[in-house]
């Protein structure tokens, strides 16, 4: 699994932060950021949660 996001369409709500922590940040303006690319596969079904809930739909999953 590969996380993308485009922060440019952010709109800073924080519902990928609080369903997956381990791999989405905000910086000072609340705009999502990765801390990392890749989740480990214990963190997999948290990060499709958090695409799910973001009502920007600002993040890509690739299952490769």
């Amino acid at each position: 699994m590969r996380v993308r996001i485009d922060p440019d369409k952010c709109i800073a709500s924080g519902a990928c932060v609080l369903a997956q922590p381990k791999v989405f940040a905000q910086d000072e303006d609340g705009i999502v950021w990765l801390l990392k690319d890749v989740p480990d596969a214990d963190e997999e079904a948290a990060t499709v949660e958090a695409m799910h809930a973001c009502p920007a739909m600002v993040i890509e999953i690739d299952e490769a």
